[in-house]
């Protein structure tokens, strides 16, 4: 992350420490609604995709961070190319995208329930979120997999008739640290969530990694950037095999009456 990016967010982050209240700070703050409204290029595009909503009423919401507001990005190098990917995918399905690049569990609640899903009556919601966790606000998988479960509780209280299409927290290479609680906040989801008849689960881990199980670096785009960063945002091509993947379950939740 670019250097006046991360204290842009720094800043936006103790802000809205800032605001919550002792119980809250004492807990876990990847189950608080936090804004990031401080950053003026968030709340422009927060804006921007409520009058969205508003105009458009999605069939099909897409939900995440920056790995989902990539697909908004059309190159010119291949590798960056994920308009292609969405004009393919999900243009035809009357598709929102909702990816907010930093986001983790806590900035998506408090957009959820500051207007993202009011006055729209989607059929399925994509969900990737979770990856920011191990990095921005460093809670722990225990920790951001209750985060995620507050988003997933959030969601069908407002949205109960919508099919939840949760894609685990993908693979990316940061850290041991991150790796480790990667598996682990997608094993208490594995462990915990099968019995949620409206969540439908999806392990993408075997896009990113080798026949011996390890992730490769050329499944991201970071380390084609100059300078490299660290592999964690899927390359287009990568991101076409995850739209591959999901693309017959979204089409079965989308044709069930």
């Amino acid at each position: 992350m670019a250097e006046p990016v991360r204290r842009a967010f720094l800043a936006a982050a103790l802000l809205a420490a800032a605001t919550l209240s002792p119980a809250q700070a004492a807990t876990n703050i990847a189950t608080a609604a936090i804004s990031r409204m401080a950053e003026p290029w968030w709340k422009a595009r927060f804006e921007q995709k409520q009058a969205e909503i508003e105009a458009g009423h999605p069939r099909l919401i897409w939900f995440g961070d920056s790995i989902t507001q990539n697909f908004e990005r059309g190159g010119p190098e291949p590798w960056r190319d994920f308009a292609s990917v969405w004009a393919k995918f999900y243009a035809p399905l009357h598709a929102i995208n909702l990816g907010f690049k930093g986001d983790s569990t806590c900035h998506l609640l408090w957009r959820i329930e500051n207007g993202e899903l009011d006055h729209i009556r989607p059929k399925v919601i994509v969900l990737l979120i979770g990856a920011n966790n191990f990095g921005h606000i460093h809670t722990d998988a225990a920790q951001t997999f209750d985060g995620i479960v507050k988003v997933l509780d959030v969601v069908h209280a407002r949205q109960p008739q919508a099919q939840v299409v949760l894609i685990h927290v993908l693979p990316s290479i940061r850290s041991t640290w991150v790796s480790a609680n990667t598996e682990a906040v997608n094993r208490l989801m594995s462990q915990r969530l099968g019995s949620l008849g409206w969540v439908h689960q999806v392990d993408a881990a075997g896009l990113f990694t080798d026949r011996e199980g390890h992730v490769r670096p050329d499944a991201f785009l970071d380390p084609k950037l100059t300078p490299p960063d660290p592999p964690l945002h899927p390359t287009a091509q990568t991101q076409a095999k995850l739209a591959e993947m999901i693309a017959p379950l979204i089409d079965r939740l989308l044709a069930t009456p």
